[in-house]
């Protein structure tokens, strides 16, 4: 009997609901694990060289070839950044509900290969960039044509909107291959997100390093042309591990099955909620099990929601909702105020790609007599920091906070990330110390009217880039893990979403940050942020910026002493934390 039930899959078979492209149940020992997410991270590694490639140094393409002006092309830069991050909720949405993670992707990832192609025959082609200009002022140089304009930027968004289905569904895709209900599998999977990060940071380093340098020093065209070909072989080796990957069915359209959950509470607002939760109307669980879904317990947070399930006669979709429904609506809604203490921490990313770099520019890059370092590739420290933390934390850190909070983590997610909004705090003090000194030694040079090179090293902004790497160790990776892991089961690519939007926001709420904080000062005859740096006030605003992330955090700490995570559904992790337990 034993023999006859390993046989049918009761051990052999994943039991999270996992299927092949086909929608058959597959065998864990010929499936997902490593073996599979090896071609996941691959993938990861080139594409994310091929975006870093492209969006590190655009700051400077828009105003050395495009002529725009330090807030123009900054805020066009956030703008297109906000755009691709903001894009995967409606990628997450058609995966979860429509397609599926892997062909949702595939679509997208076509997508992007043609926004990468026509943007670099827009670098390369002659007619479709203005004249070159060596003016300070690049509001006295001939402007790009509306028809230049619209190449560029039409091919930036095209790839924004390929990005939008490949970034929420290819860290999920990654996640999926790991059997939350196999403790070793469980066990991989909490060092996955870690390692996750790092295939990411690698291939930023490339791109903020390599690429970088031949766009400075070569050419843009062949600059853009490597990113371009290196994310199609990326596509290629994505593509070679299908025979290994195990995929979630669509559920459903999450909007729709919450949409419901909240009309039909609104509707039963006047009737009382039964003592007993077993009272609320649930499917059976033959009906989860045929659809390898997961059935939820009732809970008491958001109890109004509760009343959705309330048994009243009818069986239309907007007047009654399982339990199981209503407990995924609660849990993605939980999240939101999370999710909002997020944003600030996203704005401050956006200086890394952004004023950071123009800093960068106004100082001696020089490192020898021959070689001048290109002002983006100090985006290379953030990556370097990164991984060399992401290592520390996942080797060291978690080992020893193991020991002492019997934690399978070693820190909450939770706690994890207000470490890293800690950093942030000091990150944004420092670099406004920085650049107090960087205007002083313009002011003494008289360097301040002709926006001319400070003698100052540009290796001064250096401790801001290697604690922005630090904290993205610690919020970033938490960041991606906790929308995850608290996303109901049938709602993966939503939650992962979620990750992707706080950075959208992050980057819209630094265009309208920057663009309101320039337009005061400046009618106020004292401009933070203009074009010539020298004449600027980047001390103010980055000091401002640190006065609101220290805000940010406090009110993190009250929503997260409030957030209540929600239940495993399996005992794995229980498993791994009874293990540690008996080891002390």
């Amino acid at each position: 009997m034993a023999a006859s039930l390993q046989e049918t899959g009761l051990d052999g078979y994943t039991e999270d609901g996992t299927v092949d492209l086909h929608g058959n149940p597959v065998l864990r020992s010929k499936t997902g694990r490593w073996k599979a997410c090896s071609f996941i991270v691959v993938y990861e590694v080139f594409e994310r060289m091929a975006y870093h490639g492209i969006s590190t140094n655009l700051i400077l393409y828009m105003t050395r070839k495009l002529h725009q002006g330090t807030v123009a092309s900054a805020n066009n830069v956030t703008n297109w950044s906000g755009t691709v991050w903001i894009m995967p909720i409606l990628g997450a949405y058609i995966a979860d509900a429509h397609l599926g993670r892997y062909r949702t992707f595939m679509i997208a990832s076509t997508i992007c290969l043609m926004g990468m192609g026509l943007l670099t025959l827009a670098v390369s082609i002659s007619s479709l960039k203005p004249p070159p200009c060596l003016e300070v002022n690049k509001g006295n140089c001939k402007q790009a044509s509306k028809l230049q304009l619209a190449v560029f930027f039409g091919a930036l968004y095209i790839l924004a909107l390929g990005t939008g289905g490949t970034k929420p569904n290819i860290s999920t895709i990654g996640a999926d291959q790991f059997d939350d209900f196999h403790p070793k599998e469980k066990a991989q999977k909490l060092s996955f997100f870690n390692w996750w990060m790092f295939s990411i940071f690698f291939g930023t380093l490339f791109a903020n390093t390599g690429v970088v340098y031949i766009q400075d020093n070569v050419g843009w065209s062949l600059g853009y042309g490597l990113p371009t070909i290196g994310l199609a072989v990326s596509i290629l080796i994505f593509v070679a591990g299908t025979p290994f990957y195990r995929h979630k069915l669509p559920g459903g359209s999450p909007f729709t099955r919450m949409a419901n959950v909240i009309v039909a509470a609104a509707r039963n607002w006047r009737l009382p909620l039964p003592n007993d939760p077993k009272e609320l109307h649930e499917l059976e669980f033959e009906k989860y099990s045929i659809e390898r879904a997961f059935r939820i317990d009732s809970t008491s947070s958001l109890r109004f929601l509760n009343k959705a399930a309330i048994r009243t006669g009818s069986t239309e979709p907007w007047k009654l909702c399982s339990v199981t429904q209503v407990e995924e609506t609660k849990q993605i809604l939980k999240m939101i105020p999370i999710l909002v203490c997020t944003f600030i921490p996203s704005t401050m990313l956006a200086q890394t790609h952004t004023l950071f770099i123009k800093q960068g520019t106004t100082l001696d890059r020089s490192v020898g007599s021959h070689f001048q370092i290109p002002p983006a590739s100090l985006s290379a420290f953030v990556t370097i920091s990164m991984l060399l933390s992401v290592v520390i934390y996942d080797r060291i850190f978690v080992k020893i906070m193991q020991r002492l909070t019997k934690n399978p983590r070693g820190i909450t997610l939770l706690q994890r990330m207000g470490i890293g909004m800690i950093l942030h705090i000091m990150i944004m003090t420092i670099a406004s110390r920085v650049e107090r000194r960087r205007l002083y030694v313009a002011r003494e040079n008289g360097l301040v009217q002709n926006g001319g090179e400070i003698p100052l090293t540009i290796f001064t902004l250096l401790p801001q880039f290697i604690l922005m790497g630090t904290a993205d160790a610690f919020i970033e990776v938490a960041k991606i893990e906790f929308f995850y892991d608290q996303a109901p089961e049938s709602m993966k690519s939503l939650g992962t979403s979620y990750a992707m939007t706080s950075l959208g926001v992050g980057n819209f709420l630094s265009s309208f940050l920057l663009s309101t904080v320039s337009h005061i000062t400046k009618n106020n005859g004292n401009g933070w942020i203009l074009n010539n740096l020298n004449a600027s006030h980047l001390d103010y605003y980055y000091a401002l910026i640190a006065v609101l992330s220290a805000i940010n955090f406090f009110v993190f700490l009250i929503v997260s002493k409030l957030y209540v995570y929600k239940a495993e559904v399996c005992g794995s992790i229980n498993v791994l934390a009874d293990e540690l337990k008996e080891r002390n």
